[in-house]
């Protein structure tokens, strides 16, 4: 029984890699950038996206490579996208999880514009950052969603969380391992019941409701997340304290490494302080 278990599985691994090859083939010859994003790795992810159909797997694939050609998330930087940054809404926590995953961590109720456009870029920034600080081998992050302080008037209109979910779903398949939701309030239900639809079933699995008074919330957190690093907020010993002006230092050193990966060739930009302006613009 082991020895079938072992084949079984071998063949499995197979045939993935034949889906990967065929995928490859079919979508043809790439170049600059689009060839640097097309990995194995992230093939692997958009067939996994689609049930490894491989044409679906390649729609996907070429609707995202027409998206970043044009929306271009690997040149945005964190100057342009700071001032959404600065109560902390998202950001990218210090520590990992269990499996070394990178963990973003949000939190709605700290909502301080208005812009949807603005707000959507900002967190593809930091989808990127945190993509690009994933550990080697490892392709999924983990969000920690907290919602102290959450109410109508920090809620994103239903529209944009539409158009997160596209973007999520439509051109980061599979980079989501988990997302917490802590202590979501009453009124954010009705909202989540209207995202939800929007959801791809797989992705709506990986959502999961956590309460801090909660036994099985608790034991399910600490499956995942060493209790000295997660915050008060979502059960832990630790301490969430978001500091704008160190945040913005780390992203600007990030910057630099974004540029050096994707070959781009990015003029120093120089954090004078948290709200991202420069020295010269000072």
């Amino acid at each position: 029984m082991f020895l079938r278990r072992k084949h079984s599985q071998k063949d499995d691994s197979d045939q993935r890699d034949s889906k990967v090859s065929e995928l490859r083939t079919a979508i043809g010859p790439l170049s600059g950038r689009s060839a640097k994003y097309c990995t194995d790795a992230c093939l692997r992810r958009y067939l996994e996206a689609r049930n490894w159909n491989v044409d679906k797997a390649k729609k996907m694939l070429e609707e995202t490579l027409k998206w970043r050609l044009t929306y271009k998330p690997e040149e945005i930087r964190w100057h342009e996208v700071a001032h959404e940054g600065e109560t902390g809404k998202v950001s990218r926590a210090n520590f990992h999880d269990h499996q070394g995953r990178t963990v973003l961590i949000m939190r709605p109720g700290m909502q301080n514009t208005k812009s949807a456009e603005n707000n959507i870029r900002h967190l593809v920034y930091l989808l990127e950052n945190a993509i690009m600080n994933l550990a080697e081998g490892q392709e999924q992050m983990s969000w920690l969603i907290d919602f102290t302080g959450f109410s109508l008037n920090t809620s994103i209109p239903i529209k944009v969380a539409r158009d997160i979910v596209y973007i999520l779903q439509g051109h980061y398949p599979e980079r989501l391992a988990v997302a917490f939701l802590c202590n979501p309030p009453k009124i954010f239900e009705a909202f989540y019941k209207a995202v939800k639809y929007f959801l791809d079933p797989k992705t709506a699995q990986k959502v999961k409701f956590v309460y801090p008074k909660n036994k099985d919330s608790m034991e399910l957190m600490k499956s995942y997340f060493d209790v000295e690093d997660l915050p008060v907020e979502f059960g832990g010993n630790g301490t969430l304290k978001y500091d704008h002006e160190e945040f913005s230092r780390l992203m600007a050193e990030d910057d630099v490494k974004t540029a050096k990966f994707w070959g781009i060739d990015d003029k120093p930009y120089h954090i004078a302080n948290g709200s991202g302006h420069s020295a010269a613009e000072l």
